[in-house]
């Protein structure tokens, strides 16, 4: 049985949570396992936004605080602390470069920088940012189907907010561009298996 975690970090308003929910959704139309846990302040905008999420191809192990876990998502660096802890050593940590410029302080993390920011903003759409890197994400890890975190992006958008939904297509696609495909696949029947090329490791 194969379990992967995922570590999200960001603030308020970045889109943490709808991102973390669409990948858990996509994750359960493929017949996968979910647990997810968000974890936020009563700060919406600005203040810490957190979720964890595994995915299993069978019952989960997972405790409700994940810890050596597979992958961190980093939107932003104001919460690094909270999860850097909780990941396993040779992690994958998947950030955006334009706004997390800590060292990331994980021994032998995988770790991919996307300048998700600067993707959306390409695309005239700012808001779109956690998805850009969540396009990376997938795009690297193979963890779901583009086209079920699409499918599950057009349940979460509210009504008032279809607008949006374009842009942050877009935005998957473009994140998905952005990095090699399934560099660091998450599961052992990825095509690209063990002979994937394996990211730059941050230096230490």
């Amino acid at each position: 049985m194969t379990e992967r975690e995922v570590l999200f970090t960001g603030v308020g308003g970045q889109g943490i949570q709808i991102v973390s929910k669409a990948l858990a959704m996509a994750a359960v139309s493929e017949d996968r396992t979910v647990l997810l846990v968000p974890r936020y302040g009563g700060v919406m905008r600005g203040g810490k936004t957190n979720a964890e999420l595994t995915v299993g191809d069978g019952s989960l192990r997972a405790l409700p605080v994940a810890t050596g876990a597979w992958s961190g998502f980093a939107m932003d660096q104001s919460y690094w602390e909270t999860i850097r802890p909780h990941l396993a050593d040779g992690a994958l940590v998947v950030i955006n470069a334009d706004l997390f410029h800590l060292p990331v302080d994980v021994p032998g993390a995988q770790v991919v920088k996307v300048a998700a920011t600067r993707i959306a903003d390409g695309i005239g759409s700012p808001m779109s940012a956690g998805f850009a890197l969540l396009g990376a994400y997938i795009a690297l890890t193979g963890l779901v189907r583009p086209e079920s975190v699409a499918a599950a992006m057009e349940q979460l958008i509210p009504a008032y907010r279809r607008q949006h939904l374009t842009a942050n297509q877009r935005a998957l696609e473009a994140g998905a561009r952005a990095v090699p495909a399934l560099a660091v696949p998450a599961w052992p029947e990825s095509p690209a298996g063990a002979s994937a090329p394996r990211p730059r490791q941050e230096a230490r």
